[in-house]
């Protein structure tokens, strides 16, 4: 991932979080895909092991799902409003990022 849409994807879970809705960690990650829910879909890359995420990236292809990666899972979950550490979140309800995500939607769309 750019460094500048890390930025952007960090400011994007902190506003969902504000505004919309945002689920936290694998389990209501994978839940909210599947249920076709999902706006956006953030992993962190210092997951170990990487297994607990290989499922994400493939149910996010399935159904269309726009996902990132960032670095860090400490920052993620400070940015998603919880104080612990966080392996992946889920934008349910895009709040007032959802220009911001519609944006990020194109440019990860871009990098594949």
């Amino acid at each position: 991932m750019p460094k500048e849409l890390v930025g952007k994807v960090y400011e994007a879970v902190s506003l969902a979080k504000t505004t919309g809705t945002v689920r936290k960690g694998v389990n209501e990650t994978t839940k909210t895909i599947e249920r076709g829910l999902a706006k956006l879909v953030v992993m962190a890359e210092d997951v170990t092991p990487e297994e607990v995420l290989m499922h994400l990236p493939v149910l996010c292809e399935e159904k269309q799902v726009p996902y990132a990666y960032v670095p860090s899972k400490l920052e993620l979950g400070k940015s998603a409003g919880i104080e612990v550490q966080t392996s992946s979140i889920a934008i349910e309800s895009e709040g007032d990022a959802k220009k911001l995500i519609a944006d990020l939607a194109g440019k990860l769309k871009g990098l594949k």
